[in-house]
């Protein structure tokens, strides 16, 4: 029988970990791993965790190009899909993205097969949030 390695977190890069820290542990709903609470000082790293998820990390980069999807040379390079129940939750959580600083980049919640929104977190990181 076949091993196979488990997805420990997701890594985001970032040129202020802190701030894009922040900005997902409002979003999701997240927790600081012990240690890398706001109070412990800066870092290069953190990590934020969920009883119910994969944990995302932040590592601290001096430059990280803009992201230009859809339109552009620098593709999106990682995402993160998110769902929500129904389109009423969609809505709600698209004024609390925007309200946190995401930035709309594609509005299908429209669509009768699979409503959704994409958006750009403060770092330039493409998200969706799905009707599932």
């Amino acid at each position: 029988m076949a091993t196979f390695p488990t997805i420990r977190q997701v890594v985001l890069d970032a040129v202020d970990i802190r701030a894009l820290a922040e900005f997902y542990r409002e979003l999701f709903g997240l927790e600081y791993r012990s240690g890398d609470e706001p109070e412990a000082g800066e870092k290069d790293w953190l990590v934020l965790r969920s009883s119910s998820g994969v944990p995302l990390a932040f590592q601290q980069v001096e430059t990280l190009p803009a992201v230009t999807w859809p339109e552009g040379p620098v593709p999106q390079q990682l995402h993160l899909d998110t769902t929500v129940p129904d389109t009423a939750e969609l809505d709600v959580q698209h004024e609390r993205a925007l309200g946190l600083g995401a930035r709309l980049l594609r509005d299908r919640s429209d669509d009768p097969e699979e409503p959704l929104r994409v958006y750009a977190d403060p770092a330039g990181h493409p998200f969706c949030i799905f009707v599932g």
